[in-house]
C-alpha cells in the first residue's frame, strides 16, 4: 500500500477554494487526513473557521449576479465542458477517493465516478429545462405563469462517505438552477470535492460560483448554516446532527433540504429467486463496506426461505476479499477511520447478549490489512426487532435477519424504524411487489434489487431519513424560487371586487 495520490503536493496551498483559488484556513488549528487502510498520514491541513466561511460567502454573493443572469443555454454549455473535464480525469479522481475513504478502487472506478460524470451531464441537460407553468387566464381576466429563479447563496454539507458523489449532488443542482455555493465536505475526506471545484473553474464556470471550505462542524458547518447571506441549507449526515443544522437555520429560516440516515429494509418472500436474493443481500449489505444510507441492513425473510438464505448469505460472506483497496482483486475495504470500526464493533459486541453473530463479528488479522480500520463482513440472526442491532443505524459491514410469517406482518415490520430512506421487496408474484411498493414507507423501493441509482430519479426519504431530493429534476425544487406572474387583460381602470373596499361608489 502507498500514497497513490500526491496530496501534500496537490493541496500545498491549503484546502480551502475560495474565489477560485486555493488557501490555508484561519481556524489556527489544524487536521490530518489519514488512508484508513494503513494508518498513514496523506496530508495535514489547516481547517477553516468562521472567517474562511465569510470569505467564501461573500465571494458566492459576488458571483451570483452574473451567474444567476446567464442564460440556461449558457450554464449548460459549462456544464457541458465541466463533465468532459470530470471525464478526462476520471482516473485521477478514483485514486484520491479510494485513497482518502479507503473504498476499493474498483467501487471508485466503476461507480463514484462515472456515476459523478453522469450527474454532470444530466444537469448540463437539465439547466435547459427549468420551466414553469404555462400561461393561462385562470381568473378569466388575467394571464398566469410560473417563473423559476435561482434563490441565491447555497450553503450545503456533504458527508465522508461518498465525498466525490455528495459533491456532486449538492454543487451541480444549484449551480445549474442558477445559484452559487459553498460546500463543507467532511474534514476527513477532503480531497475530491476539492478537486471538484477546481475541474469547475478548468471548464469556465467563473470564480466564486463554487467553493469549498474544509473544517469542524461546529466551527465552520454551524457558521455556514447561520450565515445571513446563505438562503438555503442542504445538509447529508446522520438524523442527530440534522436536527441541529434544522434548528441553526430555522432561526434564519432558511430553506432546509436533509437527507439523513437510514436502515434499509430487504424484505424477501417465499416465492423470490433465493440466489438473487442472497447475492443482493450480499452485495447491498456490504457496498462501500456498508457506509452506504441505502445499505442493506435488515433482511426479513419468509420463513420458508429463512434458514436457507441464512446459510447462503454466510458462505457468500465469507468469499468477500479484504485487502489493498488500489489491489483490483479487493472486494471491500476499511472502514473510515479507527473509531468508526469501534463504534460497529461495539454495537456488534453488544448485540452478542441477545442474538447470534453467524459469521464476523471481528477485525480481520491476515498480512497487510490488520494495521488498517477493517472489519469482516458481519451477519447477525436472531435479534428482536426492537434491538438496537435492528433499530440503529450501524453504517458498516453488518446484516442482520429476521424471519416473518405473513405478508402483513413482513411489510409491517419494514416500516418499524424511524427511517424510510430505501427499500427493496423480493418476489415473483406482480402484485405482492405492487403492494409492498405502496405500503412500504421509503423514499425509494427497489424491486428484485438494492442500490442502483440513476441521475434521472430522485434521492431523498421519507419520516427520519429527511426532506427533499437529490439529483434528477425533481431537486430544481430545491434550488428554485416559484413566482406567480399575473397580468390584468381588461384595461379597466375600476374592476368589479373593487366594490369590497368602495362600496356602492361604483
Amino acid at each position: 500500500m502507498g500514497n497513490r495520490f500526491p496530496a501534500r503536493d496537490r493541496f500545498a496551498d491549503g484546502a480551502q477554494f475560495i474565489d477560485g483559488r486555493l488557501r490555508p484556513g484561519t481556524s489556527g488549528r489544524t487536521h490530518a487526513v489519514v488512508d484508513p487502510a494503513t494508518g498513514d498520514e496523506l496530508l495535514t491541513y489547516e481547517l477553516a473557521g468562521a472567517a474562511d466561511v465569510d470569505a467564501a460567502v461573500a465571494a458566492a454573493l459576488a458571483a451570483f449576479p452574473g451567474w444567476a443572469g446567464a442564460t440556461p443555454g449558457e450554464r449548460s454549455d459549462a456544464l457541458h465542458r465541466f463533465a468532459a473535464v470530470l471525464a478526462e480525469r476520471a482516473a485521477e479522481f478514483a485514486a484520491a477517493e479510494s485513497l482518502q475513504c479507503g473504498k476499493p478502487i474498483k467501487l471508485s472506478t466503476e461507480f463514484d465516478v462515472p456515476g459523478t460524470v453522469d450527474n454532470a451531464a444530466f444537469f448540463a441537460g437539465a439547466a435547459r429545462h427549468l420551466e414553469g407553468a404555462s400561461a393561462g387566464e385562470y381568473s378569466g381576466d388575467h394571464t398566469s405563469y410560473v417563473r423559476r429563479e435561482p434563490i441565491g447563496v447555497v450553503g450545503s454539507i456533504a458527508p465522508w462517505n461518498y465525498p466525490l458523489q455528495m459533491a456532486a449532488w449538492k454543487i451541480l443542482p444549484a449551480v445549474a438552477a442558477g445559484n452559487t455555493i459553498v460546500l463543507k465536505p467532511s474534514e476527513l475526506t477532503p480531497f475530491t470535492s476539492l478537486m471538484f471545484a477546481q475541474a469547475a473553474q478548468e471548464a469556465g464556470i467563473p470564480d466564486g460560483v463554487i467553493n469549498i471550505v474544509n473544517g469542524a462542524g461546529a466551527d465552520a458547518g454551524e457558521r455556514l448554516v447561520g450565515h445571513p447571506d446563505v438562503v438555503m441549507t442542504s445538509f447529508t449526515g446522520s438524523t442527530a446532527v440534522g436536527k441541529r443544522v434544522a434548528e441553526i437555520a430555522t432561526a434564519t429560516v432558511k430553506r432546509l433540504h436533509l437527507e439523513l440516515g437510514g436502515k434499509a429494509p430487504f424484505l424477501v418472500f417465499d416465492d423470490a429467486d433465493l440466489e438473487a436474493a442472497v447475492q443482493g443481500a450480499v452485495a447491498g449489505a456490504l457496498i462501500n463496506t456498508g457506509q452506504d444510507c441505502t445499505a442493506a441492513t435488515r433482511a426479513y425473510v419468509q420463513r420458508p426461505l429463512y434458514d436457507a438464505f441464512v446459510s447462503s448469505v454466510a458462505a457468500l460472506m465469507e468469499t468477500v476479499r479484504l485487502g489493498d483497496p488500489f489491489a483490483p482483486s479487493t472486494d471491500m475495504g476499511p472502514l473510515i477511520s479507527y473509531a468508526h470500526r469501534d463504534r460497529v464493533a461495539g454495537i456488534v459486541d453488544r448485540a452478542r447478549g441477545y442474538a447470534r453473530v453467524v459469521t464476523g463479528g471481528a477485525a480481520p488479522d491476515g498480512a497487510g490489512i490488520a494495521d488498517g480500520a477493517y472489519y469482516r463482513p458481519t451477519l447477525v440472526v436472531d435479534a428482536a426487532q426492537d434491538s438496537e442491532i435492528v433499530q440503529s443505524e450501524i453504517f458498516g459491514p453488518v446484516l442482520v435477519v429476521l424471519p416473518f410469517d405473513s405478508d402483513d406482518e413482513g411489510i409491517r415490520l419494514a416500516n418499524d424504524t424511524p427511517y424510510g430512506l430505501a427499500a427493496s421487496v423480493w418476489s415473483r408474484d406482480v402484485y405482492r411487489t405492487g403492494r409492498a411498493t405502496r405500503d412500504i414507507k421509503a423514499g425509494c423501493v427497489w424491486v428484485n434489487d438494492h442500490i442502483p441509482i440513476i441521475s434521472e430519479m430522485p434521492h431523498g426519504g421519507y419520516k427520519a431519513s429527511g426532506y427533499g431530493k437529490d439529483m434528477s429534476a425533481y431537486s430544481f425544487e430545491e434550488y428554485t424560487q416559484v413566482k406567480h406572474v399575473m397580468y390584468d387583460n381588461t384595461a379597466v381602470a375600476r374592476k368589479d371586487w373593487h366594490r369590497t373596499i368602495f362600496g356602492d361608489r361604483l
